[in-house]
């Protein structure tokens, strides 16, 4: 992965919390610590290669493809 990547979507999640971080103030802690996990989740997905990666139905096949020699006839 490269490091400009890595550092743009930091910087932006920086920058995002900072903005956001004077309106936060005024709300009930409980509201605080979702901001963080949203934008935590929303980093960690910006890093990852989202079109390259194999979806639910590679995972489906994979788990299910032994039990289906086992069931067919």
């Amino acid at each position: 992965m490269k490091w400009g990547v890595i550092l743009s979507m930091t910087a932006l999640a920086v920058l995002l919390i900072l903005f956001e971080w004077p309106r936060m103030k005024k709300v009930p802690k409980k509201d605080k610590v979702v901001f963080f996990v949203l934008i935590f989740l929303a980093w960690i997905l910006s890093l990852q290669d989202l079109p390259n990666l194999p979806g639910p139905a590679t995972a489906l096949n994979a788990l299910f493809k032994p039990i289906g020699s086992v069931l067919e006839p």
